[in-house]
């Protein structure tokens, strides 16, 4: 985030130092013990966010474990970049999602250039709703491209989900779709302005339910600083938002870090842990800045054999503020989650 302009400054910077990792798949044949046994437990240390390796020059990153036990990463810029990795900790660059931009693009971004996707896995599929703007401006779109693998070039794009304009009192970036128990499909979005939305989402299409023209406002800040990158989840009982603070990229001078709240709905309101709704200002602390580990953010939450992992990118002070890939497990004791 710019100081002076509510609006992402990304880098496509990138280190490729590739090692050696288990074909992926040989997970196919292993028992959860085995599994589980590929995980490193070093990976898991608070502030440290992981002993992840290879290509890990990420902004935005959205990961998920295909039926094969292959993780795929997806992050931010160069037409969506893709990476995979057999074990959770060794990470190689495999291309971009889109090896043609699509045309509708250039309505919202000159460059132009899309960030911060969020992928799934539905009904034999791949989902993966995306962001295109213009540079401090809420001149914003959500896309939607759909994939049988999740691989480079496989994505065919669907157009825009939802946009805004200027004099709109919100910003249609930072998707997340949550699918809930009932089926019922939900994406959640915003960047600062007026804070963070929630619409509901037709299954058969993956764009806007017809007849359902709600915005419904699920977190914001008085003062209209930074808050961003929703992403829900659902544990026990309860709905969880988990969001970006304050400001991003902008190295080792960025302000990031996550704070959550939760709800008896997925439509809210949501609190955090002193009752503070989130839609006035409130926010429990998940991740903050420590020591060389800086501006958490752009976070997104995967279940994994071991857990809840929380991933998201931060910038390595030892690296001159190089973004980084993040990934720390989740304790949900106590009814809140933190990162360890």
């Amino acid at each position: 985030m710019s100081r002076t302009s509510p609006h992402r400054v990304r880098s496509s910077r990138t280190s490729p130092r590739p090692r050696r990792a288990l074909p992926h798949r040989a997970l196919l044949t292993l028992p959860l013990a085995a599994l589980l046994a590929l995980v490193p437990q070093t990976a898991s240390a608070y502030p440290a966010p992981g002993h992840v390796t290879g290509d890990i020059v990420v902004h935005d990153p959205s990961m998920l474990r295909d039926p094969s036990g292959r993780y795929l990463l997806h992050s931010t810029g160069e037409g969506l970049q893709v990476r995979t990795s057999a074990d959770r900790i060794t990470f190689g660059r495999a291309g971009n999602a889109f090896t043609t931009r699509p045309g509708w693009w250039k309505e919202y971004s000159p460059v132009p250039e899309a960030w911060a996707p969020d992928v799934s896995y539905h009904g034999g599929r791949y989902w993966m709703y995306y962001s295109v703007s213009s540079f401090g401006s809420n001149t914003s779109a959500i896309g939607l491209a759909v994939s049988s693998t999740g691989l480079p070039g496989s994505w065919s794009d669907r157009g825009v989900v939802i946009a805004s304009r200027t004099g709109d009192d919100h910003n249609a970036i930072d998707p997340h779709l949550f699918v809930d128990d009932d089926g019922t499909w939900w994406l959640s979005f915003g960047s600062w302005w007026s804070g963070l939305k929630l619409i509901r989402i037709d299954p058969a299409t993956g764009k806007r339910l017809a007849g359902d023209t709600a915005l419904r406002p699920i977190a914001a800040r008085p003062d209209r600083a930074g808050i961003e990158a929703p992403f829900i989840v659902k544990r026990n009982g309860y709905y969880y938002l988990f969001a970006s603070y304050d400001r991003c990229c902008d190295g080792v001078r960025s302000t990031y870090r996550i704070k959550v709240g939760r709800a008896t709905a997925v439509t809210g309101p949501y609190v955090d842990r002193t009752g503070t709704p989130l839609t006035n200002g409130g926010g429990t602390p998940v991740m903050e800045s420590q020591g060389g580990y800086i501006g958490p953010g752009g976070q997104s939450v995967m279940r994994d054999v071991d857990g809840d992992l929380l991933v998201y990118h931060y910038y390595d002070g030892q690296d001159g503020g190089t973004p980084k890939l993040g990934v720390n497990l989740l304790n949900w004791s106590g009814g809140w989650p933190t990162a360890y």
